[in-house]
């Protein structure tokens, strides 16, 4: 039976930390949004090799509903009150966990 926590630390293998120095405070969660934590050069590579390790079948996944995603630069909060408006589906880890306990992407 594939676990929340199995599939938290293979992402957390497989993508970069985020920031300089790995700490808790900095490291990937089961809820984050995972285009605002890492590059899609490192994400991308991962998902293939989740397919393999936890044997998904993620052909039905569409990457074009996820990308492109637009990150707020740091200082934005500060100078604009109105959020970014996203175009694209978050991804999170929550749901490549939940896609591992039933075998195939069950996103759209």
């Amino acid at each position: 039976m594939v676990t929340d926590e199995a599939v938290l630390s293979f992402f957390r293998e497989q993508l970069p930390v985020l920031g300089l120095l790995p700490m808790q405070s900095n490291m990937l969660s089961i809820d984050d949004i995972l285009q605002e934590y890492t590059e899609p050069e490192d994400l991308l590579p991962a998902i293939r090799k989740y397919e393999q390790v936890f044997g998904v079948d993620i052909s039905s996944m569409n990457i074009d509903n996820y990308y492109p995603w637009k990150v707020s630069w740091f200082f934005r909060r500060w100078f604009m009150k109105k959020p970014i408006e996203q175009t694209s589906h978050p991804l999170t880890v929550r749901m490549f966990a939940e896609s591992a306990k039933a075998g195939r992407w069950l996103y759209y």
